[in-house]
């Protein structure tokens, strides 16, 4: 490996919105992120959806197909 050609690294503080902590090495000292392994919903098990704009129920509205119509 050539010298002087990598950056520095830290042992880095990773902060999520939940108020997990979890130390890890990084080019940065403290990283801050929205969601962890503590809080996703695939780690956890629990769904959470979040949508303030209806925007789900607009795709659903958008692409759902009635039964009627699902003659050929």
């Amino acid at each position: 490996m050539k010298k002087e050609i990598h950056p520095e690294t830290f042992i880095a503080k990773v902060v999520c919105a939940c108020g997990a902590e979890f130390l890890t090495r990084s080019t940065k000292k403290i990283i801050k992120v929205e969601i962890c392994s503590q809080c996703h919903p695939f780690f956890t098990g629990k769904q959470k959806f979040i949508d303030t704009a209806g925007r789900v129920e607009k795709f659903q509205r958008k692409y759902s197909i009635p039964p009627d119509n699902n003659k050929k």
